[in-house]
Formats: C-alpha cells, sequence, structure tokens
C-alpha cells in the first residue's frame, strides 16, 4: 500500500475585495514580479492587483497572456520573467493563464501567486498545471515540487464574471468526489503522488455536499452579479474544496474522457473545460453500478444549470463510430487517470459514452412538458 500524501497551497485567501489587499500577502514573499494575465482580465482585474502591489512599494513587470497554456507561451513569458529578475510570478484569470503563472514560477524557481477571475475550474491550488499544443490539443500534465504559494479569490470579481463560467466550476467540481470515491474504491494513487488520506477523502465529499446544497442560489447570485453567502460557499467549493480534493483524492475517469476529447477537432473546443467534465462525469457514472436515482440526481443538476448531458449538447451529434473510439482511445491511453480507478478498454468507454447519452435522452424524454 502506498504512503498517504496531502498537499495544499500555503495561504488561501478569499472574499469580496479581497484583491485590495494582494499587496499585504506579497510583501512578506518578495518585491519584484511578474503579472500575467490576457487583454480581457487586465481591465477585470489586472490592473486593480499592479496598483495595489504599487502601494506597497512592490514591482510588477506586466505581461499580456496569449491565451494558450503551451511550451511555447510558458519559455516566452519565463525570458521576461527572467529579465525582469522576477522572484514572484503572479497569474490573474482562467485556468491556462493560471497553469502558465504556476509553470513560469517553477522556470525561474520563485513564488507563485494565483488570482482566478472565475470559479470555473479547480486549478488555482493545485502543484500541476495542464499543458497544451499551440493548437489547443492535451499534451499532459506537468508536476511541480509545491502549491502555490498564494490564492488570492475576489469574490465580487467572481460575481461578475458570465454565470456560464460558474456553472462550469460547479460541473468541474462535481467530478471531484465521484472521482475520488472511484480511487479509494479501487486503492488507486492521486496526482499527489500517494494513496487518498482521510482529510482528502472529507473534503471531496464535502465539496459535492455543497454543490448539490448551495448550486441553484450561487448560480442566481451571479445572474444578479451579487455576493451571497451561497455565492461565497459554492466559490470555495469549486476553487479550494475541489483544488484539494482532485489532488489529494484522486482522478478517475471523468477527467480522462475530458481529455480524450482534445483528440476531435470542431465545436466541441467552443465548450469550456467544466461543461466537457459534466459529460465525461455522466460516463464515469455510468461505467459504475449506480441506481437511476443515483444518475438522473446528477442529470438535474446540470440540466438546471444549462450544462450539457448529451452527446448533442457537447456537439457530438453527428460524431462517427471512429470518433469515439478515438476518444475512448485517448481516455484509456498508458498514464491516463482512467487507470487509477477502472480496468476498462476504449471500447468500453465508448458503449458508456453512447449510454450516457441515451440515459440523458431518456431523461429529457421523461422530464418534457
Amino acid at each position: 500500500m502506498s504512503e498517504r500524501i496531502f498537499i495544499s497551497p500555503a495561504k488561501y485567501v478569499q472574499g469580496k475585495n479581497a484583491i485590495q489587499n494582494i499587496g499585504q500577502y506579497v510583501k512578506d514573499i518578495g518585491e519584484q514580479t511578474v503579472v500575467i494575465s490576457d487583454e480581457t482580465v487586465w481591465d477585470i482585474a489586472g490592473n486593480d492587483v499592479v496598483e495595489q502591489l504599487k502601494q506597497e512599494n512592490i514591482k510588477a513587470e506586466e505581461v499580456v497572456f496569449n491565451g494558450e497554456a503551451s511550451k511555447q507561451e510558458i519559455n516566452r513569458i519565463t525570458e521576461l520573467a527572467d529579465k525582469a529578475s522576477a522572484s514572484v510570478v503572479i497569474g490573474v484569470g482562467g485556468g491556462k493563464t493560471l497553469d502558465t503563472a504556476k509553470a513560469v514560477s517553477d522556470e525561474v524557481n520563485g513564488y507563485a501567486v494565483i488570482v482566478p477571475t472565475t470559479a470555473s475550474t479547480d486549478a488555482p491550488t493545485s502543484a500541476l498545471s495542464v499543458v497544451y499544443s499551440d493548437d489547443g490539443v492535451f499534451e499532459g500534465y506537468r508536476f511541480y515540487n509545491k502549491n502555490p504559494d498564494l490564492v488570492v479569490v475576489d469574490t465580487k470579481v467572481i460575481a461578475g464574471a458570465p454565470p456560464r463560467f460558474l456553472a462550469s466550476g460547479i460541473a468541474d467540481a462535481l467530478a471531484t468526489w465521484v472521482e475520488a470515491r472511484s480511487v479509494i474504491n479501487a486503492d488507486g494513487n492521486t496526482m499527489a503522488g500517494g494513496s487518498t488520506s482521510i482529510a482528502a477523502q472529507a473534503i471531496a465529499e464535502r465539496c459535492e455536499e455543497t454543490l448539490f446544497q448551495y448550486a441553484h442560489l450561487a448560480y442566481e447570485s451571479v445572474q444578479a452579479k451579487s455576493v451571497t453567502p451561497a455565492l461565497e460557499s459554492i466559490v470555495e467549493a469549486n476553487t479550494l474544496l475541489s483544488g484539494l480534493g482532485f489532488e489529494s483524492g484522486g482522478l478517475g475517469a471523468a477527467h480522462a474522457i475530458h481529455n480524450g476529447f482534445t483528440a476531435l477537432k470542431g465545436d466541441i473546443h467552443h465548450l469550456t473545460h467544466g461543461e466537457k467534465v459534466a459529460f465525461g462525469t455522466l460516463v464515469q457514472l455510468t461505467l459504475e453500478k449506480h441506481s437511476i436515482d443515483e444518475i438522473e440526481r446528477y442529470i438535474e443538476l446540470y440540466v438546471s444549470l444549462g450544462l450539457p448531458i448529451t452527446l448533442e449538447d457537447i456537439k457530438l451529434k453527428d460524431a462517427s463510430h471512429d470518433d469515439i473510439m478515438k476518444v475512448a482511445e485517448a481516455a484509456t491511453s498508458e498514464g491516463e487517470t482512467i487507470h487509477q480507478a477502472f480496468d476498462v478498454t476504449a471500447d468500453d468507454v465508448a458503449d458508456a459514452i453512447y449510454a450516457a447519452d441515451q440515459y440523458a435522452k431518456a431523461y429529457r424524454d421523461k422530464h418534457a412538458e
């Protein structure tokens, strides 16, 4: 039996207007920073972060992120960070910006500060990045010796983001306990490198419980661009609980199937990470022995948040059997997380994809007015 390993960021700060205090936290880490953000996010939060740093006499080299967490982009920004002699790398934005910031921090052997502007993924707290090609094809995971040194989540910024992003984060977070549970049952290993600790199991379970309790209220809060206790709970579930839960709890089939989708070209790539994970979660539930009530509990929540549940919803209505097999083969390729929880073939996964699609269509038919 492997060792139990639990990892986490050094500090996590969440609250309304939390960015206004970022300078106070960063000054304890270093005085020369590079701040990475894409063109859109500079106006939303990037400029505010730099302003707060300047108030604490912290220097900031501003870099515009080009949109893809690729080796080429990581190398480009690393050169700029080296030129600026930056010891602190601050990522402000979505998952790919944050993954790039973590990679650059690792390259310069510096501190990583993560400022998510949406609660759409569980990337912010983890000691890994998902690396893609310049064309957006999944290439693999890049692991680090430590988690981010500081994560600052401003819920006022989160409340101002499109509701679709929060729903995507809920979908990503809903996979946390589903996957961790399957890894625990199979005595598999986690992304942290060991077996699941009691702490990680408890966090993953609490994550799902929180999502079913507060997802609707938080979603409506974002519709109103309002910060509420329900939103605070969901932001923490999407970001901290899911982040700790997936990394130290374990990843199973849902994320492997998400990665499998990157083998295809077309409109599916207009979907968010969480939207693809939602369908992947249904496929994982299909691979397991669950009652119709259990599977429909997830489908009901997805539907209420406008998340995809069928192949048509994820733009694969006309996908050929060869296309589905491509997804299944990529999802079961050597080293994929599905092997930590399942002993399945690509053919088994393809069958589960078709069956999950049918379960969801049957649910829709049953609930059609």
